[in-house]
């Protein structure tokens, strides 16, 4: 009886033993295969992505080299580095906002008792600006033409408004 008892047991722990290797080695597989299809998956959306960012950026002054090479002409006596240009633009652009009737370039009229102000500025080339504005209410976009003059110095001009119904 013994002897029996023994032999069903070791039958028993070797039957576990083998059932707990293939659950554990299929485990791993699994893992591994599930691993390698996240990691494609993340490497296609982060492609995906920077063909987005690269279309997205197609109108800026960054990636536009025919504008950069305005302000950087073979003959120019005084270059501008755009680095230093798109800040500064826009932070001129900006402190128009601290304007008591509102930024004069958003082309808008005070309609309420907000001010329209500028919200964001993308340069998208060596001449145009696009920029959101709002009084919190209402919301436009508004399309300007931007000038550095020789004294460094930055004009702006508005070219076209547009305010958004509520």
């Amino acid at each position: 009886m013994k002897k029996s008892l023994l032999l069903y047991l070791f039958i028993l722990v070797l039957l576990l033993n083998v059932f707990t290797y293939k659950y554990l080695s299929s485990e791993l597989t699994f893992e591994k295969s599930r691993s390698e299809n996240t990691t494609k998956r993340l490497k296609d959306s982060l492609v995906s992505s920077t063909q987005k960012l690269a279309d997205a950026n197609y109108f800026s002054l960054e990636k536009n080299e025919n504008s950069q090479n305005y302000f950087n002409p073979d003959n120019a006596k005084k270059t501008i580095q755009i680095e230093k240009l798109i800040p500064f633009v826009t932070e001129k652009l900006m402190d128009l906002n601290a304007n008591p009737k509102g930024n004069p370039y958003t082309g808008q009229d005070q309609i309420g008792a907000n001010k329209f102000i500028i919200n964001k500025v993308k340069i998208l080339n060596h001449r145009w600006i696009i920029a959101d504005f709002s009084d919190g209410e209402y919301w436009g976009e508004v399309l300007l033409k931007y000038f550095v003059n020789e004294d460094e110095t930055v004009s702006f001009e508005t070219i076209q408004s547009f305010i958004y119904q509520k």
